[in-house]
């Protein structure tokens, strides 16, 4: 049996076109009269603090999103296989969000914003792409498909990660020792890494001071479609203010919704989306999780389960 405990998303939707994809394989939701110890499969997103009670057959938890980080602090987390999300759709999406910032920022869209409301005249020509170093923190799925988007383009590219990645045509560097040398040659910083203790506040005053600095008008750019605990958005209000940075590109945030009060609402060089680089697209998710479960039921492992110890 499979339980769906979603929040935020529209859990009917999910629950009718589950159950018609996996007939007769019984789904059910929270309210349902059901036998928690039946129960072998939870489909979780932004699970309450009571999601997993009384679930002592679970085989597996499915994980709504491609990022389980706020699921692995679930402070009733039961010790069963995780399988997030992985999708080329989503990571696409994901991509599509990273290109389309990289690009803006690359032709100083903030200068010629500003330049048109003072009504100013000002040919300031981009640097070249090869001209621009492009670093992208994280090397998972979704940081590799945004390498071969980026490629193509002709920016320099450059990685990091926690521990080394050869990708053709990419700098690559690993580890806390290599992370100021990959900051240095950085002039757009594109975050996609996993929330772990080790990324959390990645985003801060003292990374954005060793980015680039000589290339791109107003500064260096960061852009995070990660996590909202990868930044400090004291930091970057500050950095946006004094230059340390010369705009941002913002989805996630430490507090979402992003509270009416945050100063980066009035930053005009800070660019605001509501947590929507990437979504999952509901028939895919359909697709994919009730095939897992097919196979699961019929010997097949499990896929795309989570290293818990590195969060992914």
């Amino acid at each position: 049996m499979l339980l769906l405990h979603l929040s935020d998303v529209n859990e009917a939707s999910w629950a009718e076109k589950l159950g018609a994809a996996l007939t007769p394989y019984p789904v059910v939701r929270r309210g349902d009269d059901f036998n928690p110890t039946d129960i072998r499969y939870v489909f979780v997103w932004k699970p309450k603090p009571d999601a997993f009670e009384g679930l002592t057959g679970l085989k597996a938890m499915l994980s709504l999103g491609a990022g389980v980080d706020a699921l692995l602090k679930h402070p009733s987390l039961p010790d069963v296989p995780i399988v997030r999300f992985v999708d080329a759709d989503l990571s696409q999406r994901m991509s599509d969000y990273v290109v389309a910032h990289v690009t803006m920022h690359h032709r100083l869209y903030t200068r010629f914003r500003a330049d048109q409301k003072a009504r100013r005249w000002t040919q300031l020509y981009p640097p070249a792409a090869s001209e621009t170093s492009v670093g992208i923190m994280g090397m998972g799925v979704l940081g590799q498909d945004a390498v071969k988007r980026l490629l193509p383009l002709g920016f320099t590219l450059r990685s990091w990660s926690r521990t080394p990645k050869a990708i053709e045509g990419v700098a690559g560097f690993a580890g806390d020792e290599q992370f100021d040398a990959f900051l240095a040659g950085t002039d757009i910083l594109v975050n996609l890494l996993p929330l772990t203790p080790e990324t959390t506040g990645i985003l801060n005053y003292d990374t954005f001071s060793k980015l680039q600095r000589d290339r791109l008008d107003g500064g260096p750019v960061i852009v995070n479609a990660a996590r909202g605990g990868h930044q400090r958005e004291a930091d970057i209000a500050r950095a946006l203010a004094d230059g340390t940075l010369g705009a941002a590109s913002l989805d996630v945030f430490e507090t979402e919704p992003l509270p009416t009060s945050s100063p980066l609402w009035e930053i005009e060089n800070c660019y605001i989306t509501p947590h929507i680089a990437a979504i999952s697209n509901e028939a895919t998710g359909v697709s994919y999780f009730s095939k897992v479960i097919r196979d699961h039921e019929a010997g097949r492992p499990l896929i795309n389960v989570v290293d818990r110890g590195r969060g992914y």
